[in-house]
């Protein structure tokens, strides 16, 4: 009699995660669209899914429209049960800006590696 060996680790359900990329420039009239995008992904998504990752990398020149988009997809993503931004690829300059209006506490800042 032969079993067969099982892959992956027991006892866990695979959740896909809820990634958002935003890239280039973002401008104040951009950030509804950005928000109707979050969502969509958001009423597809799983339910456990606690957390979604922004990927902010490739924005260029972040300034306050960046960080009001930030703080929009934030209430966005908290008014989906209580799920939580966590931003990837930030920005020494983007977080800085962060900072400064108090949104660093708000959304999570994944730590990078060096």
């Amino acid at each position: 009699m032969s079993f067969g060996r099982r892959t992956g680790l027991p006892d866990v359900d695979a959740m896909t995660p809820i990634v958002l990329t935003v890239s280039g420039r973002l401008t104040r009239a951009g950030v509804p669209a950005l928000c109707a995008e979050l969502e969509a992904l958001l009423a597809a998504a799983d339910t456990g899914v606690a957390e979604v990752d922004c990927d902010v990398g490739g924005l260029v020149h972040p300034d306050l429209a960046a960080v009001e988009a930030i703080a929009r997809l934030s209430l966005v993503a908290r008014r989906s049960n209580g799920r939580r931004l966590r931003l990837r690829g930030t920005t020494p300059e983007l977080r800085l800006l962060l900072d400064l209006v108090g949104l660093a506490d708000v959304v999570g800042l994944a730590e990078e590696l060096p």
